[in-house]
């Protein structure tokens, strides 16, 4: 976890969740509540980025102006490809 300077801030948790979060600290899952919640949200807001990241490339995959971009760029490659396997084939 990225530290950094906090902000106090209250939150409202359903009492069943609270009180597993309390069970966790006990059980030394989390030093803390704050750090079990601040863990917890860091893992959500990366699975929001994963989300927007996966969305953005379901778009490329329909655009068709970028797949006949990189179809360019795979044939502009293609000589450079295979001089580097060669290359290491040779070396093995």
């Amino acid at each position: 976890m990225i530290h950094s300077t906090s902000t106090r801030t209250t939150i409202a948790l359903p009492t069943a969740l609270l009180a597993a979060t309390d069970r966790a600290v006990t059980d030394g899952k989390a030093k803390s509540r704050n750090e079990l919640i601040a863990r917890a949200i860091q893992k959500e807001l990366a699975l929001i980025r994963r989300a927007e990241i996966d969305a953005d490339l379901s778009q490329m995959a329909q655009d068709t102006e970028y797949q006949a971009e990189v179809l360019q760029m795979e044939a502009e490659f293609a000589v450079a490809q295979w001089e580097a396997l060669q290359t290491i084939e040779t070396a093995i």
